[in-house]
């Protein structure tokens, strides 16, 4: 009900679904159909910070880790910033959740604007931003406040009140404040260094915090240990081989342009639902100018012609008589080689959409997000094309 307005929410899903970075827990849908809201976002297998911090089985979060989650949501709110999304309500441990390689994600859900203010902090007063109780309104430096109670979270492995933190900072007492799982772990230095960036966080006048990218600054030295996966540092088992990948996933492993376009001229049209002869259908002049940009845009794309290529096939997708993944897929090769990387995963995405269990829709995407320096996303596209593929010829044998 924080979206009584149908429209409203399709819309502030479309600029949040806009975002896209491996720090967010990026959006990839929604759902509206009468008085339910739904966001589809990206899936997190490994719990929540909270889940990690608070109620933990085996083990307690390693420092490393607890400096790595910061450092990676400070990157996260700086990235958001720079796109003009710096609103985010209600920052907690359950806004946090972790991948498959275990590297922390800040949901995108907080960064909804919704028609309710009351509703953008929880009902706990006490870690809540002074000036959200003051004016009821939500302020970029809110969500510094609540990065400041994070930092509090990490630090001692409990939800302390911020007062009671603060009072615990200025009377550097940082013994009763830090976690006693950690007193191996931790130096003084460093529980120094996240108590006192805490404190500034919690500066009860919002112009007296830090900004996100002087988080980032402050975070980034204090890192360890940052050759070791996350994965290792969490405890999750995890690991995958490409050892076995074909020539076209290796080729996308190693953003091999040339070699894709060799493997993607040999394979054709035959993975497409299109055929070349259309002589069963009735004809018409615009079907034929189709089809001849078509012809124009094979033969420009196998002579490397990409410029010519992206042309002659807009031609043929805009008239839209027939759909073509392979043609998606070849302008979407065609972009990367020109130099336009955000172009070519729209295409590529695309072609997935005509042909959904289509591996090399997968793979091109992964080309495309390692090109936008995405590349948490870009090894997720990877897997999954190489899962398709595995399928593929699974069934072809069974065959």
């Amino acid at each position: 009900m924080a979206w009584p307005d149908a429209q409203q929410f399709v819309e502030e899903a479309r600029l949040v679904g806009h975002l896209r970075n491996h720090r967010l827990v990026n959006l990839l849908g929604c759902c509206c159909e009468g008085d339910e809201r739904l966001l589809v976002a990206e899936y997190m297998p490994n719990e929540t910070l909270a889940k990690h911090l608070f109620h933990w089985d085996t083990q307690p979060m390693k420092w490393v880790m607890r400096l790595r989650v910061v450092l990676h949501l400070a990157q996260a709110l700086e990235y958001c910033t720079s796109k003009g999304r710096a609103l985010y309500h209600d920052l907690n441990g359950y806004r946090i959740l972790f991948d498959e390689d275990g590297n922390p994600r800040i949901s995108t859900f907080g960064l909804m604007k919704n028609s309710r203010d009351g509703k953008s902090y929880s009902t706990n007063l006490a870690f809540t931003p002074p000036e959200y109780i003051r004016t009821g309104r939500v302020t970029p430096e809110s969500a510094i406040y609540s990065f400041g109670t994070l930092l509090i979270d990490l630090l001692s492995g409990k939800h302390i009140p911020p007062s009671h933190a603060l009072d615990l900072i200025r009377d550097r007492n940082l013994q009763m404040l830090t976690d006693s799982c950690l007193e191996v772990q931790l130096s003084n230095d460093d529980g120094t260094e996240l108590a006192r960036l805490a404190s500034r966080c919690l500066q009860s006048e919002p112009r007296e915090r830090p900004n996100p990218k002087s988080l980032v600054a402050s975070l980034t030295p204090l890192q360890k240990e940052t050759e070791v996966p996350s994965s290792v540092l969490m405890g999750i088992p995890h690991g995958t081989s490409w050892s076995s990948l074909s020539p076209l996933g290796e080729a996308c492993t190693r953003r091999d342009l040339t070699a894709i376009h060799e493997i993607l001229e040999s394979i054709g049209y035959k993975d497409d639902g299109m055929t070349n002869e259309l002589s069963f259908q009735m004809w018409t002049d615009q079907m034929q100018e189709s089809l001849d940009s078509k012809k124009k845009g094979d033969s420009a794309f196998k002579h490397k012609d990409f410029r010519t290529t992206i042309e002659c096939y807009s031609q043929f997708i805009d008239v839209g008589t027939m759909v073509s993944p392979t043609i998606f897929a070849r302008r979407s090769l065609s972009y990367l080689m020109s130099d336009k990387p955000q172009k070519a995963i729209n295409d590529a995405m695309q072609a997935q959409v005509v042909s959904p269990v289509w591996h090399i829709a997968c793979y091109l995407q992964a080309v495309a997000l390692s090109a936008l320096g995405m590349d948490s996303e870009a090894q997720a596209a990877l897997k999954e094309g190489t899962t398709l593929e595995s399928k593929r010829s699974k069934a072809g044998g069974q065959k």
